[in-house]
């Protein structure tokens, strides 16, 4: 595709219709506490780490945005990644920011292609333009927690094992790891709770369309793994896996 990519910081203009693509995200997936207090914030404070897609028609619209937030990783502990995933890299992200602390590490946050355009590659170049981006602003290293976009299909299957599983040809299985490995990407290690969303048995009818009357597990359209169940008290809990993976720049 023939793709203006830039960051917000230089195209302003483009901070309302970058939340207008047509999407496909999970209804459940909007209600992570952590995500809907902060993801806003990125676009509103750290323009120059949300990159901007536009098509080359004329009327230039927005077909991609990438979200990305700087963060320091190595003055906490032995700086390993954590095993709280996305909710905790953004909790960090503006904590640092809010405290003053130097940055020494920009994490992807999210990279989303409107439905029309996927299949093109769109995602790769996003990819590609957030590692660019990092460099641009002095940074030697991206990481991304990220969502395999395949598990949905098996939400029964082990994430340790699926994170590693492999084709013949030696790359992931799973084709969001695989975008992310051929541009140069290691995978790490998996955040086994790097989103979590709760809510009452009524507000999960109301987002998935299922009765959750039953105790137990309950596998819902676009989760990786199974949502836990507790009608007779009147909630359900989905914590949802994603798998860190080191980009050295």
């Amino acid at each position: 595709m023939d793709l203006k990519i830039t960051t917000l910081a230089e195209r302003p203009e483009l901070g309302d219709p970058l939340w207008h693509m047509a999407e496909d995200w999970p209804e459940f997936i909007l209600h992570d506490p952590v995500g809907w207090s902060l993801i806003g914030r990125i676009v509103k404070e750290l323009p120059e780490y949300v990159l901007v897609a536009t098509d080359g028609d004329a009327d230039g619209k927005v077909v991609a945005r990438a979200f990305s937030v700087p963060f320091a990783l190595r003055s906490r502990g032995d700086g390993a990644l954590p095993d709280g995933g996305w909710d905790q890299v953004l909790l960090w992200a503006f904590s640092d920011l809010r405290h003053g602390k130097t940055p020494d590490t920009v994490s992807a946050i999210e990279i989303t292609v409107d439905e029309a355009a996927r299949g093109k590659g769109v995602s790769g170049m996003m990819l590609a333009a957030m590692r660019e981006n990092a460099r641009a602003h002095g940074f030697t290293e991206v990481v991304a927690p990220v969502r395999p976009n395949a598990k949905h299909l098996e939400p029964a299957a082990r994430i340790d094992e699926y994170a590693y599983r492999t084709r013949e040809d030696g790359l992931p299985h799973d084709p969001w790891l695989r975008v992310h490995v051929r541009a140069g990407g290691v995978i790490e290690k998996v955040a086994h709770a790097s989103m979590t969303v709760s809510g009452s048995t009524a507000q999960w009818r109301e987002w998935t369309g299922l009765p959750f009357d039953e105790e137990g597990p309950v596998e819902v359209p676009g989760a990786l793994v199974p949502v836990h169940c507790e009608p007779a008290r009147g909630y359900g809990v989905y914590v949802e896996p994603n798998v860190w993976v080191r980009h050295t720049l």
